[in-house]
Formats: C-alpha cells, sequence, structure tokens
C-alpha cells in the first residue's frame, strides 16, 4: 500500500479544513432562515441572527396554512416542475439522440442551436410570440417557450456519442427499429446523464419566477416563487384568513412568516436531491468528457 508523504497528509488536512470551513459559511442563511422561522415573536424581535432558537413556535406555519393559497400555489409548482421536467427532458432527448448520429442537414442544425446559446429574441419579442401563440395566462407559456436547453441538449450530445455502438448494431440486427432502439437500448444506458440534467430542468421550473410574473396575470394561478414574491412586498404574510390575521399581527412578525413561506417552498425540491445524487456526478462528467 502506498505510504503518503508528510507534505500531502498536510495539504490533505487543509483542503479539507478550507473546504469544511467554506460548507459551514454556506449553511448559515439556511440555518438562519429555518432558526427564524420556528423561533418565537419575542426572540424574532430581540435578536437580528439565529442560529438556534431558544423557544420553539409553529405559529408561523399555523399562519401561512390557515388558509389553502400557499398550498394551492405549492401544489401549482408541482404541477409545473413535473409536467414541464418532462417536456423538457422529451424534447431535448429526441432532438440530442439524432444530432448524436450522422443525420442530414446535422451541421445545419447544430449552428442554428449554437446560434440560440449566444443571441436571443430579448422580452419583448418573446412576449408577443407567446401572445401571438394564445398562451398568456396559461402554463404552456411556462413550458413551451423554454422546451430545450441547448446547453444541456449539446452536452447530452456528447454523452450519446459516447454509448457503445455494438449495442445499437446488435439490436439493429435483431429488426429494432430506431424508436424502439431509442426506449430499449439508449435510455437506460443514459439513465446518469438524464438524471442530472432532469434535476436541472426541474430546479429552473420550481424557480420560475420572471416567466410566470410577465405570463400569469390569474392570481390562482401563481406559482409558489410568486406567492413569495407577494408576501415580501406586502410585509404582512396576509395570505390567511382574516380572523387568524388580525390574531397573529402581533403573534408573528412580518420576518417569520417570509423565513417560513422559503422554508416551505425550498424544502420540496431540496428533498428531491438525494435520490439523484448518485447518477450526478457520472452524469455531468460522462456527459462533458469525449473519449
Amino acid at each position: 500500500m502506498h505510504k503518503r508523504s508528510v507534505a500531502g497528509t498536510i495539504f490533505d488536512i487543509g483542503n479539507i479544513t478550507v473546504l469544511a470551513v467554506i460548507a459551514l459559511l454556506t449553511l448559515f442563511p439556511f440555518l438562519h432562515i429555518v432558526a427564524g422561522s420556528l423561533a418565537s415573536a419575542k426572540e424574532v424581535l430581540a435578536s437580528k441572527f439565529i442560529l438556534f432558537p431558544k423557544e420553539f413556535s409553529l405559529e408561523a406555519y399555523r399562519f401561512i396554512f390557515s388558509e389553502n393559497t400557499l398550498l394551492r400555489s405549492l401544489l401549482i409548482t408541482i404541477f409545473i416542475t413535473i409536467v414541464g421536467t418532462l417536456i423538457n427532458m422529451a424534447m431535448t432527448l429526441l432532438m440530442a439522440y439524432p444530432l448524436s448520429r450522422n443525420v442530414k442537414g446535422k451541421r445545419t442544425i447544430m449552428l442554428l442551436v449554437v446560434f440560440t446559446l449566444l443571441f436571443s429574441g430579448g422580452i419583448i419579442p418573446s412576449f408577443l410570440v407567446v401572445k401571438s401563440l394564445g398562451l398568456l395566462n396559461t402554463y404552456g407559456a411556462l413550458w413551451l417557450p423554454g422546451a430545450i436547453n441547448s446547453f444541456y441538449m449539446i452536452i447530452l450530445i456528447n454523452f450519446f456519442k459516447q454509448l457503445p455502438v455494438e449495442f445499437e448494431e446488435s439490436a439493429k440486427m435483431d429488426g429494432c427499429n430506431d424508436p424502439l432502439l431509442l426506449w430499449k437500448i439508449v435510455i437506460p444506458l443514459s439513465l446518469p446523464a438524464m438524471a442530472t440534467f432532469s434535476l436541472f430542468y426541474s430546479v429552473s421550473h420550481w424557480n420560475t419566477f420572471f416567466s410566470a410574473l410577465l405570463y400569469i396575470n390569474d392570481s390562482h394561478k401563481w406559482p409558489i416563487q410568486i406567492l413569495l414574491r407577494q408576501i415580501v412586498i406586502m410585509s404582512s404574510g396576509g395570505i390567511g384568513d382574516a380572523s387568524f390575521a388580525a390574531e397573529a399581527s402581533y403573534v408573528v412578525p412580518p420576518q417569520t412568516v417570509k423565513m417560513a413561506v422559503i422554508v416551505v417552498a425550498t424544502l420540496p425540491i431540496i428533498m428531491v436531491y438525494p435520490f439523484l445524487q448518485k447518477h450526478f456526478a457520472k452524469g455531468v462528467l460522462l456527459g462533458s468528457i469525449k473519449g
């Protein structure tokens, strides 16, 4: 067994220490938000920064769930995320796989794809296109304009190029057509990459804000991020019923309500990551290295 030198050991210790300190620093804001949402009103008003609440209180969560507004926005966001991610992955997969093979017009199509990485139409032309298609105030306005991320698609093309061609040749010799080949051979071999980009797409949909603000006018269709913005602007947490709002005006400080909403809006997407973690690093590396 190879024995590490003293200099190498010191370097490892120093490297681990620095990374641990950086990791702790990045955790402080999250701990502050969670602790602030669970702290009592008296403690929140008395302290500017809380890491561990001395008095636990669930009044902020009771307040934001006192009416179904937040729950409805949360369910809408889950719906937008699931459907949007499925559309993204289907469109990206169906375009990336043919471009990873020798198809007619491949060079021209790739030039058009790269062009979209450098230039975009802008907000006003995009709005006019969405309006002309009749997508205003519909969730299609959040899904269709960004159905394919060009950067993700290029990485996925490189990933497909690395797949063993022997599997595809054997399948074709057995009479397998292209759609069946994609479903039976390519997709099972591409699970790490697909899990990685599914996570990227889902986080993007979960955090959708500007597109929803621009295209969704009906407050009953707002995702959680738009509702969170309204709460921040109002600075009163006035999303509960009137009776409880009057009761909680002196019990739950506005900043505590904001922190509780942030926790509720962030926790579900964080919980998805552990299920995709084992595919995450492998998918990114295999999609970005040609060999």
